[in-house]
């Protein structure tokens, strides 16, 4: 029998489930990267996706998995939450909800178009929106070399149609410096109780 883990809510845990997204190219694995020292000194899981993408392929440290592999798993009911986009299948291990049950914080690199299923299973969740200006944004994805022309030009042009019309997601700007963002992010997670006191 099969079953959608991710079709279920989930229930009340001590736990909290911080949900960034932002387009491609807007930095959210750069910026994972770059806080995952401080997150898991404070015992924030981050989760980390599975992708029908090749090993080969650049970007974030993701399991891999082919497409059939993937429908597979989503019967199987591997994955707390999952979605389709650029061409792509995501999904979020449900041994998250082990470390929410657990009291930890989970932090997920999820999908805007997403939020409103996300919210569904974790109606406590935190969302963070990582924001670029539209050039720097451009500049990036044509630099990292993953995908041709036309194929930035579509993600840009979705990037610009695609709003978000949840009032409780809190913006974070990354067009600059990769050290600010850290800080923005950090301090966000702060005022959220995240990261309160100093674990030794």
């Amino acid at each position: 029998m099969q079953h959608d883990a991710s079709a279920t809510p989930c229930a009340a845990t001590p736990g909290r489930l911080v949900y960034l997204m932002g387009p491609s190219g807007s930095g959210k694995d750069s910026l994972i990267a770059a806080a995952r020292a401080t997150l898991e000194r404070h015992q924030v899981l981050v989760a980390r996706r599975v992708i029908t993408r090749s090993a080969e392929a650049k970007g974030e440290d993701a399991v891999s998995v082919s497409p059939e592999r993937f429908q597979q798993l989503c019967a199987e009911g591997a994955f707390a939450l999952h979605w389709q986009a650029n061409d792509l299948s995501y999904g979020i291990p449900v041994e998250i909800d082990d470390g929410l049950r657990q009291g930890r914080t989970v932090l997920v690199n999820g999908s805007r178009a997403y939020l409103a299923q996300a919210r569904q299973r974790y109606p406590d969740l935190f969302a963070i929106l990582l924001t670029v200006e539209p050039q720097v944004l451009r500049q990036r994805l044509l630099s990292r070399g993953r995908e041709p022309l036309e194929d930035i030009e579509r993600r840009l042009a979705r990037s610009q149609a695609l709003s978000l019309q949840d009032p409780g997601v809190h913006l974070l700007d990354n067009s600059t410096r990769l050290e600010d963002a850290v800080e923005r992010l950090l301090q966000l997670l702060r005022e959220q109780g995240v990261l309160e006191g100093e674990c030794q």
